[in-house]
């Protein structure tokens, strides 16, 4: 015998109207007491709301965006029907969760609330099952940090009891990955590393600094620990090489302010990067290994471009992905960025905002410098670096003129592509740029 119950959302204190940003369970799937159903999340933190007893989802009530408070049904849970003895507290039908859940909704509200983050994971839920059928435990604050640094929990052995993996287990995982301790996909991946230990390398210089004069000691940004384990492993596992070009970019910044000037001024302008975007699409189109990934032994070529772009913020880099670009217009594409962009400094980008990205452009014109060597977003296989365009005198054949130059560099993953490929995009690219009227072709 079974029984349809109604899943309420529990208490989750003083908030109202949260969002839900992941929904981690679909219709017709068996779920466990205490799985997570769905996070929604505050201006303060994210929060799990955790299935009240086992049982299979009949049909969810609530998408990724909806708006919940305390009470919202999120699901019509099929469980197993017991004797009226035996039917637990936790199981009863009405919009309370039974304490516990409340207890771990609030303790969860109680965590400090994590900066924006620029790794993009799969979320792996407590007690959910792994391939293998075999069940992860951990603690939702374990899992969050999992999600933000894109480990698979179902991958890590667990210290703590019923083998529950914690903080400590995620942490050594993620040392062990960055020592080349690990296999992906089944390939074996050659041991690399260049911390304390590795053969033929010294240790890590330790300094009493306060020796030498007063200092000062401030602990790295949430962003910047993530993204620094993330561009340490991209840069260690991925053989970088990078080409450099200079694109006359004259006409189309003629281009650029004429059709700012018609606009009208509450609407978005056309920037450079938007242009280049535009640029980079038809580049990729023309070759299409630049906008592909290599996992394992095989190449996936993607036909679709999602053209990622760093943006600044004051706790570090964050790359939000401008989805089909092709389908774009200039306009849009700049309005898009605009919004990305805000939300990025504000520390509000969601986890499709961040998504799906095949390539990858970072500016730093607005800055300053010309050339550099931008570290690949893994997948991706390429990234393109910009620098500040400044007027040089050109000759011509007959005379020397000003034109505005723009400086790329462009950095490649040497396993997919070879120097004269790169050279070729490059080349392309810089031709695009220089007559905009290509663009439209």
């Amino acid at each position: 015998m079974s029984m349809l119950q109604e899943v309420f959302v529990p208490n989750i204190g003083d908030f109202k109207e949260v969002e839900v940003i992941e929904v981690l369970v679909a219709d017709n799937e068996h779920v466990e007491p205490g799985q997570s159903l769905i996070v929604v999340e505050t201006d303060k933190a994210s929060m799990d709301i955790p299935a009240p007893s086992a049982g299979t989802i009949k049909s969810l009530k609530v998408a990724v965006g909806d708006k919940v408070s305390e009470g919202k049904l999120i699901a019509m849970l099929q469980v197993a029907q017991a004797a009226p003895s035996e039917v637990p507290e936790a199981a009863t039908a009405t919009p309370e969760a039974s304490e516990a859940s409340a207890q771990l909704i609030q303790a969860q509200a109680a965590e400090p609330a994590p900066s924006p983050v620029t790794s993009v994971v799969q979320p792996k839920v407590e007690a959910a099952p792994t391939t293998s059928g075999q069940l992860v435990f951990a603690s939702p604050s374990v899992r969050k940090i999992a999600r933000e640094l894109n480990v698979s929990l179902a991958e890590i052995k667990g210290s703590g009891p019923r083998s529950r993996i914690t903080k400590d287990d995620v942490q050594r995982y993620v040392r062990e990955v960055m020592s080349g301790e690990f296999q992906a996909k089944g390939q074996k991946v050659a041991q690399a590393s260049t911390g304390v230990g590795m053969p033929g390398l010294l240790p890590w210089p330790e300094v009493d600094f306060e020796k030498f004069g007063p200092v000062e000691r401030r602990e790295l940004s949430r962003i910047k620990k993530i993204s620094g384990a993330n561009l340490h492993r991209n840069w260690v596992m991925i053989p970088h090489v990078t080409n450099h070009e200079d694109a006359d970019i004259t006409e189309l910044e003629q281009f650029r302010v004429q059709v700012n000037q018609g606009q009208d001024k509450a609407k978005a302008k056309i920037t450079l990067l938007a242009l280049l975007m535009k640029a980079s699409v038809a580049a990729l189109n023309k070759f299409p290994e630049f906008n592909s990934s290599l996992v394992g032994e095989e190449i996936v070529f993607k036909n679709y471009y999602h053209i990622g772009f760093a943006v600044d913020t004051p706790n570090g880099l964050v790359v939000p992905v401008v989805h089909d670009v092709d389908k774009k217009g200039v306009f849009a594409i700049a309005e898009e960025m605009s919004s990305l962009s805000i939300r990025a400094r504000e520390g509000k980008l969601s986890g499709r905002d961040m998504q799906g990205g095949s390539f990858t452009i970072s500016s730093l014109g607005g800055i300053g410098g010309t050339y550099f060597t931008p570290i690949i977003n893994a997948p991706e296989v390429a990234i393109l670096g910009v620098g500040k365009s400044s007027t040089r005198v050109v000759w011509n054949g007959k005379e020397g003129v000003p034109r505005l130059i723009l400086p790329l560099s462009l950095s490649w993953d040497h396993r997919v592509i070879d120097g004269a490929a790169a050279g070729r995009f490059n080349a392309y690219l810089a031709n695009m740029l220089a007559d905009c009227r290509r663009l439209l072709l």
